[in-house]
Order: C-alpha cells, then sequence, then structure tokens
C-alpha cells in the first residue's frame, strides 16, 4: 500500500466517523477523533504508520495488551464452533469462563451473572441487593463513576449524573481523597477514620433500615485513582453488616490486574457481598460484564425468580475471550508484572517526576493504576486549567504517546504487559510536556 493510498484511509475514516458515528460524553461538533487502524501488546498505530505508545489502556481496560495471539485465537476457534448461543441453555466455554473468575475472587462468592459490560454490571448488582434485602436505598460517593445506565448513572457522583437523575433511592457521601480532604484530615489514618465517621451518620440519618446497599469503586478510577488508606473498606464492611446493608464493591476498572492484583479488593482486608467486573476481564476484546454474587444473595433466588436478564448473557465469543485471558495473566505472569512494575518503575518514576516538576501536586497509584494530580500552584493546590490539560494531551500525542486524562489529571494507566523500556519512553515524554507545563505557569 503506498503513502496516498494510507493516508486516504485515515481520512475516509474520519469522514464516515463525523458522517455517522454518533459520540458519546461529547459536543458532536467539535470533535477531531484520532484514527486508529491497528495494534499489538502496549502500541496502537493508524493506515498511515504513526504509532502510540497506549498508556490510556483505550478506556483504562486493555490489560493483557492489544491482540494477545492466544485470546484473538481463543475467540476465532469459538466463532467457528458456536458463535452464539441462549442465556438458558449450559454452554461448556461459558462455565469455564465463570469457575476461572470465581477460582480469583474471596471466598463465598461462588455465582456469576454475565452481563454486557459495567454499567449493567452495577445495574444488576443493585437490582440483586433491592430484591436480596427489600431495602431501596443505594449509597454511593460523590467522587465515583459507575457506568451509564439507569440506577448505574445516578449512582455515579460526577457530573454525568446530573443531567439523568431518573432513577430512586440514591444517595451520595463523600469518600475518603486525602490530597482534598473534605473533612479536614492531615493523615490518611484520620482520612479514613472521618470518612467513616461520615458514611455512619448518612446511614443513620437516612435510616439503616432504608438502605439496601452501599456501592463503591475499590479504587475509583476515573475520579482520580483514589487508593482508600488503610482500614477504610473493611470499617465499610463492618458498617454493612451492623445494619444489614449490602456491601457492592465496584472493580470494573480495578480489577484483574490494573491494581497488581486479580481483584483490587485483596489488597484491603475486605469481603464483599456483591463484586461487579468489566473491561479487565478479557481487556474488552468482546463486550462482557458481570456480578460475582455471595451465597447469601444468590440463595434468595433459589425459589424467587430474579427480575433481570439479558440476550448476550455469557455469549460465547466473550467467554472464550475470558477463558483466555485469565489463562494467559496466570501463565505469563501479568499480575505479577504489573505489580512489580508499579512498585519498582512507574511509582518510582513518577515521584522523580513530582520531585522536579512544581506543576505536580500529588503522585498516587499502585499496579498500572496511577494519577499524576497537576496543580497551578502547589501551595493552594488550585487545579491547573483545561486548556493546559488539554496542551498536555496535544503534545503528548504529538510524542508519540496516548494520555488519558481526566479534569486535573493525567492518569498512567499502560496495559498490565508494559515493559521496563516503554515505561521508560513514556517517562521522557512526561517529562518533556510537564517542562512545558512548568514554563507555562
Amino acid at each position: 500500500m503506498t503513502v496516498q493510498q494510507s493516508s486516504d484511509l485515515d481520512a475516509r475514516a474520519v469522514e464516515l466517523d463525523r458522517s455517522h458515528v454518533f459520540h458519546s460524553w461529547s459536543a458532536q461538533g467539535a470533535l477531531h477523533p484520532m484514527v486508529l487502524a491497528g495494534g499489538s501488546g502496549t502500541r496502537v498505530w493508524d493506515h498511515s504508520g504513526r504509532s502510540y505508545l497506549d498508556f490510556s489502556s483505550q478506556l483504562v481496560n486493555v490489560n493483557i495488551g492489544h491482540q494477545h495471539p492466544k485470546v484473538v485465537a481463543a475467540i476465532t476457534e469459538q466463532a467457528t464452533t458456536l458463535a452464539t448461543v441462549a442465556p438458558a441453555t449450559a454452554h461448556l466455554t461459558r462455565g469455564e469462563a465463570a469457575r476461572r473468575i470465581v477460582e480469583r475472587a474471596p471466598g463465598g462468592l461462588d455465582k456469576v451473572f454475565f452481563t454486557n459490560g459495567g454499567a449493567d454490571a452495577n445495574e444488576n448488582a443493585i437490582r440483586m441487593a433491592r430484591v436480596h434485602t427489600g431495602r431501596d436505598k443505594v449509597v454511593s460517593t460523590y467522587r465515583s463513576y459507575h457506568g451509564n445506565t439507569g440506577a448505574a448513572i445516578v449512582s455515579t457522583g460526577d457530573w454525568r449524573r446530573v443531567p439523568n437523575e431518573y432513577s430512586r433511592g440514591h444517595v451520595h457521601v463523600f469518600g475518603p481523597y486525602l490530597y482534598r480532604s473534605e473533612f479536614w484530615a492531615t493523615t490518611p489514618e484520620e482520612e479514613g477514620e472521618r470518612a467513616l465517621q461520615h458514611l455512619r451518620r448518612v446511614i443513620e440519618c437516612e435510616g439503616p433500615t432504608s438502605i439496601a446497599a452501599i456501592l463503591l469503586e475499590t479504587i475509583p478510577g476515573t475520579a482520580g485513582v483514589l487508593v482508600p488508606p488503610p482500614g477504610y473498606l473493611a470499617g465499610v464492611r463492618e458498617l454493612a453488616d451492623t445494619h444489614g446493608i449490602m456491601l457492592i464493591l465496584d472493580e470494573v476498572m480495578a480489577g484483574f490486574g490494573r491494581a497488581g492484583e486479580w481483584f483490587a479488593l485483596d489488597a484491603h482486608d475486605v469481603v464483599p457481598d456483591l463484586i461487579t467486573f468489566a473491561k479487565g476481564v478479557n481487556s474488552g476484546y468482546v463486550p462482557v460484564g458481570g456480578v460475582l454474587i455471595s451465597g447469601e444473595v444468590a440463595a434468595t433466588f433459589d425459589e424467587r425468580v430474579f427480575p433481570g436478564g439479558l440476550t448476550y448473557s455469557g455469549h460465547p465469543l466473550a467467554a472464550a475471550s475470558i477463558v483466555a485471558s485469565i489463562d494467559a495473566m496466570s501463565e505469563e505472569g501479568i499480575i505479577d508484572n504489573a505489580r512489580r512494575i508499579g512498585a519498582d518503575v512507574i511509582g518510582p518514576g513518577l515521584a522523580d517526576l513530582a520531585e522536579r516538576h512544581p506543576v505536580i501536586g500529588e503522585v498516587r497509584g499502585t499496579g498500572v493504576f496511577w494519577a499524576l494530580e497537576l496543580v497551578a500552584d502547589r501551595t493552594t493546590r488550585a487545579p491547573l486549567p483545561a486548556a493546559l490539560i488539554g496542551k498536555a494531551r496535544t503534545e503528548l500525542l504529538a510524542r508519540g504517546l496516548i494520555p488519558f486524562t481526566s479534569d486535573n489529571r493525567i492518569h498512567v494507566v499502560p496495559p498490565c504487559v508494559v515493559t521496563d523500556d516503554e515505561v521508560a519512553e513514556a517517562l521522557a515524554a512526561y517529562d518533556d510536556v510537564l517542562t512545558l507545563l512548568d514554563e507555562e505557569l
């Protein structure tokens, strides 16, 4: 293919997109989408051959990397055998996918309800909690994102909730976030204790017997990679137990290697009643999500019909991709790589940048799940203006790196298979662009 033909394909992709594709969370007229045509591992490229290091993992979901051959082969093989099957049937690949997920979850969560993605995983977990408890309210945090369906979007705390508040029974609280503490805390321990006291008072004032569930991202992702302080999640579990409230942990973004563990909750000494997952379980190769269900909740539906279902629940192509992804992650030490590279390479590298660039207010994270909080002034902690975040994104793309930006932050979220050399390449790009931002200030 000639250079001109490749360029024509990129132009055609943009033309078709702008003519016929309606994009999520966007004012359509201002869009200028980049073109992606292929990928491998941590890199992607357009038709013209421009290559990018993907430190966004697209939407923080390509944990196993792009085009992992074992996952692609499993999808292909399943497609040639049985491309679709009704959810009411028993299907071997679906069962194997569920078994592998259960084996990596805390003990007592032995059933999986498959969904099409993370939003409807949270939607159905909320439904299960409401039916199981006979209660209505769901408590979640303001700094959160749980998906774009009826109850999930209203459980969400960020701006996307406000135009979509059509579901009933949702209550929001502030979770721990020491850098911008709502509780005048000065240490992680204070922040955790005061956040728990705040949650306790909201539960008491709302009426504990009216609350079906507390829904939390184990590590809030889009809200800023807010790793909870020690003891916080265990304290939430204790509060839930005291009042007969179900605890739902949303692992859609944090699970399956992203936080350097199979589930982020593994590092926090807590076992919820329900776990939601999606994204990382198969790196988004085929749309899928699900709910891990405790024995107590599952037993509610032994004699009572579960009032929910999806045509594509446990779709065989998705199930095959899950089996291959989990097996490859186990066999190739991909979870271990995410943990090691976060502790030994990404974390120290970002800390070094923070020492040299006044625009960085805080570095936080774990595994391959990190955030640089950028500020206009370290003393006041005033967020870096949106225009400069936009400039940072443009400059990083020009250096061949796809960033994930949100509010005043750059999230450093490469695939779990990222290498030391690739991290070094990304750190050099961040260093260059942060120098430009320092000069702007």
